[in-house]
């Protein structure tokens, strides 16, 4: 193991245990029965304020389902490739090793879209069909930072040209930056669950960065050569 993917793995524990902690903190800080129904909420006076600072908007709601059905289109693409590497080179080992990666984090997402819907740390601020749903950590949020994040990571890696790297980048950028801001806009989450939804997201991209890294081909040093004293 190099020291970077050391650095990285490092990175990543910090990270989830960041996420984690801030978990714990939601669920003994400050807590009240501000939600609907009298539901419980941690951070209750900053949640409390910015809900009723902003209220609730159609439009961004719109809006963030259009930056999660981008970020879905993103996953489905690269999808797609790994799928035709597999048919191409009909072995599941064959298929490249950052694809493969990538697939395994897409599928921890939906492991722990499941488990936080099925374990509610906080209910969203507003009835959905008139009945309590999950809101901790935001996952709209979590599925467009670690789609679009990812993405960004893997076409660093096989993208060649600077320019089309830096479109892919700022396009990315802006899924993510559109998505986070219209769904802490539209008022469906608390605040602390967009925060949830960063955390958790950074500590997701960390470790498929490791994985990505670790993939990583070694350099071999060339041989050193002695210098001909005839040429000196």
């Amino acid at each position: 193991m190099t020291k970077r993917v050391q650095r990285s793995v490092i990175l990543t524990a910090i990270l989830t245990g960041i996420f984690l902690l801030y978990t714990v903190l939601i669920k003994v800080v400050d807590v009240q029965a501000i939600g609907p129904m009298n539901t419980s909420v941690g951070f209750a006076a900053v949640n409390g304020w910015f809900f009723r600072t902003i209220g609730t908007s159609d439009l961004f709601y719109t809006i963030s389902k259009i930056g999660g059905i981008i970020s879905l289109a993103t996953a489905f693409l690269f999808a797609c490739i790994g799928a035709w590497q597999l048919y191409q080179r009909r072995s599941l080992m064959k298929v490249d090793k950052n694809l493969l990666a990538m697939g395994g984090i897409f599928l921890l997402v939906i492991l722990l879209y499941v488990f936080f819907d099925k374990v509610p740390v906080n209910y969203r601020p507003v009835l959905e069909d008139g009945a309590l749903e999950a809101s901790f950590p935001s996952t709209h949020t979590m599925l467009a930072c670690v789609i679009m994040g990812c993405a960004m990571i893997e076409c660093k890696e096989v993208v060649t040209r600077k320019d089309t790297l830096q479109y892919i980048t700022w396009f990315c950028w802006a899924v993510i930056i559109l998505t986070v801001i219209s769904r802490l806009l539209s008022g469906v989450h608390w605040f602390t669950d967009i925060i949830g939804g960063i955390l958790i997201s950074l500590a997701i991209v960390s470790l498929y960065y490791t994985l990505v890294l670790a993939f990583r081909p070694k350099r071999t040093k060339k041989p050193k050569t002695k210098e001909n004293p005839a040429n000196s």
